[in-house]
């Protein structure tokens, strides 16, 4: 396999900082390619049905082809890079009556590949795909379920964000996997969220990629440029302290997973402004779920990357004609051009936290009854400077900011705290900024 990209760029990339015309990560999207997403697509929807429950011996049929095979491409993309990445499995075995989809014990499988950071190793910014697929019973483990779009768009976007990634070197630890046991009830999102608790893992977030393929809504809507990113507004593990302040100092929208969904917003329409990008406030689409919500339930920051106009004939569908209408997810309703588009959208955000520093830590706030905001927080190594964002209270985004340079505090002169929220980001020598960081703390001087 040819390295598609110029390797090795961090050593120039990372002494200062570069105007957006002059970014890598134009050539990062440049590179993404839709002819081998649809390649790696077809071979996936090849294995016939790659049910967590299926077979796993064959060769050609079955969640272990699929999973083998995986692995096999993320070890052909470490070859081409030197040995870049670490690929192993992950897995953990699932016992029967776990709930009604586990009709017996099953061992659910993830595929992971890591690019290691030079400077923080032990941070880590995800980009995750599923393996398995299933038809209308989501017990039915032997018929044909090709799961073109879901998920093998996904996966396949994983894998390229994998080759395309792999020709760079980064501050923070990347990791690219194939989750399982998704269709079950999120088994690998759970057995990797709980995996990254046991090893001590700093993860920055998690870009969970469930279904990127489809362009034609069920509603008769047709469109190449809407994605929707989801996000739940704040964590499911903060404490009840935490629960309490909101009420007096606001934030219910500014957990870390909004900031997350925030911070792609923001690069896709810097970089990528013929994208349309949707954010989502719901956790997931309503009354459903995605391989993010485990890492959620970690507390760890995630959100779910998606095309914005689902078909619902192509879903969880056995394969036939009814009433003039195919059901069905194959591979002729998959539009790989989109799916290259969401694609690169994960690449360029993924290189961007694995370029910046850490975000900024014990931000607090003050600025009652005065014509002031005070800001406060503690530097983090590799920052050579922080941002000042604020917002108004009902902007789903950051629309105002400003670089204060290296220090640990700022007051924002003449801005009334009650009329906006604000936060802080770290700035690194490259340009690279973290997510923001919404203040967890007030002081009065």
């Amino acid at each position: 396999m040819k390295n598609i990209v110029a390797p090795l760029v961090f050593a120039f990339f990372s002494t200062a900082a570069f105007s957006q015309t002059e970014t890598p990560l134009y050539d990062i999207i440049d590179s993404v390619s839709a002819q081998r997403i649809q390649a790696d697509a077809v071979k996936l929807a090849g294995f016939g049905t790659r049910h967590t429950l299926s077979d796993t011996l064959s060769t050609s049929r079955g969640i272990g082809a699929a999973r083998r095979w995986i692995k096999n491409e993320f070890e052909d993309i470490s070859a081409n890079c030197g040995d870049c990445l670490d690929v192993f499995y992950q897995k953990n075995l699932v016992g029967k009556g776990e709930n009604e989809r586990i009709p017996r014990d099953v061992w659910v499988v993830n595929v992971v590949a890591i690019q290691q950071g030079t400077r923080f190793p032990n941070r880590y910014i995800i980009m995750s795909g599923d393996i398995d697929s299933r038809v209308s019973d989501p017990n039915n483990f032997t018929s044909d379920s090709p799961g073109a779009n879901d998920n093998a768009s996904g996966m396949a976007g994983t894998l390229e964000a994998a080759r395309v990634l792999s020709g760079y070197q980064f501050e923070n630890s990347i990791l690219y996997v194939g989750l399982s046991g998704e269709e079950q009830g999120l088994f690998g999102g759970k057995g990797l969220a709980a995996y990254a608790k046991d090893q001590g893992w700093e993860v920055i977030g998690i870009l969970n990629n469930d279904m990127i393929g489809n362009i034609r809504g069920v509603d008769g809507t047709v469109s190449n440029r809407d994605f929707r990113i989801f996000s739940e507004p704040v964590p499911p593990t903060e404490t009840e302290a935490q629960r309490n302040a909101r009420r007096f100092y606001g934030g219910e929208v500014d957990g870390i997973s909004r900031q997350l969904a925030r911070y792609i917003h923001k690069t896709t329409r810097t970089y990528m402004p013929e994208m349309n990008p949707m954010l989502i406030y719901r956790l997931d689409r309503f009354g459903r779920g995605g391989h993010h919500r485990p890492f959620n339930d970690a507390g760890f920051a995630g959100v779910r990357i998606m095309e914005a106009h689902e078909n619902y004939t192509q879903q969880h569908q056995d394969i036939r004609v009814e009433a003039g209408i195919a059901y069905g997810d194959v591979v002729e309703h998959v539009d790989f051009d989109y799916a290259k588009k969401l694609t690169a959208v994960n690449a360029i955000n993924l290189a961007s936290l694995a370029w910046a520093p850490p975000a900024p830590e014990e931000v607090q706030i003050g600025g009652v009854v005065e014509a002031a905001v005070k800001l406060r927080w503690n530097k983090v190594a590799g920052a050579r400077g922080y941002k000042v964002y604020w917002r108004d209270t009902t902007s789903p985004t950051w629309d105002y900011a400003r670089y204060v340079g290296d220090v640990s505090s700022h007051t924002l002169e003449g801005i009334v705290i009650d009329n906006y929220f604000f936060g802080i980001a770290a700035v690194g020598e490259n340009g690279f900024e973290s997510p923001v960081v919404f203040p967890t703390g007030v002081f009065r001087d």
